[in-house]
């Protein structure tokens, strides 16, 4: 009988700590990603010569027409230019509406953007090199970095999709939603922009900074679909047939941030 007790007992407390342990997993997978800024990579925006406009891709708030729009159709809608379309249509109702029925074909749209991956790439591309021939010295040579010409950075889609400016618009917005870092599709790094940073050349070495543009790659799916506006009588709904995903990445310049890495040699690289 006391054999029984504790078994009893052993396996209560086992059901005790299984939900801890499934909320604890729950838990890590849904803390956040934090993205973090290396110590190497530096923010030039108040030194940049090339004035960047900042990308400003807001949330497109529905009008409240829109939001029940949106709530009737069965798949996600997320692009800012369909919700902006459905914001500026009207549709009144009438007291005489028993019976009426129509469809309207608002066209093949994409809907959505699902996230997969997102992952900084600091050295996305070089965009300069200063060096010093510093080995007729026995004393150290102090220099910084100068931007020796302008330098255009651009990203842009991993592959041809349908609709491609949309879909680029809802992967930035995820982008910045997930990173917080300002991003566009192009910068630009002006000529001449300058850091304060010092880099020590030892005697006898030549010295070499490399500076490089980061870039974010954005990796997911978007969804397409044939999207219906079905009048029934009072009711308005969004209909969505012919649906449809697709695997697709980008690659998204990160504004006025530069990644440097230095290095010394006896001998020229």
């Amino acid at each position: 009988m006391k054999k029984n007790i504790a078994v009893l007992m052993t396996m209560l407390l086992m059901l005790t700590f299984i939900p801890s342990a499934f909320a604890q997993k729950a838990q890590v997978k849904k803390d956040p990603v934090k993205y973090q800024v290396p110590a190497s990579v530096r923010n030039i925006s108040k030194e940049n010569t090339y004035p960047n406009s900042t990308q400003d891709l807001p949330f497109l708030q529905p009008s409240d027409l829109t939001k029940k729009l949106i709530n009737s159709s069965k798949v996600k809608i997320e692009n800012p230019d369909l919700i902006r379309m459905l914001n500026e249509s009207s549709i009144n109702s009438t007291p005489f509406a028993i019976g009426y029925r129509a469809i309207v074909y608002l066209g093949q749209w994409p809907l959505n953007y699902e996230s997969a991956e997102t992952s900084p790439n600091w050295e996305f591309q070089k965009i300069n090199t200063n060096y010093f021939d510093n080995r007729g010295s026995k004393v150290p040579y102090q220099f910084k970095y100068v931007q020796e010409a302008q330098k255009f950075v651009r990203g842009g889609l991993t592959a041809k999709i349908a609709n491609a400016e949309d879909v680029k618009k809802m992967m930035l917005l995820k982008a910045m939603e997930k990173t917080h870092f300002p991003l566009a599709f192009e910068t630009i790094i002006g000529a001449g922009t300058k850091n304060d940073h010092i880099y020590n050349i030892p005697a006898n070495r030549l010295g070499y900074l490399y500076a490089y543009a980061p870039a974010v790659s954005e990796k997911g799916k978007v969804t397409y679909g044939e999207v219906y506006l079905m009048l029934k009588g009072n009711k308005k709904l969004i209909v969505i047939k012919n649906v449809t995903s697709q695997g697709i990445g980008a690659w998204i310049p990160v504004q006025d941030y530069v990644s440097f890495g230095f290095a010394s040699s006896e001998r020229p690289r």
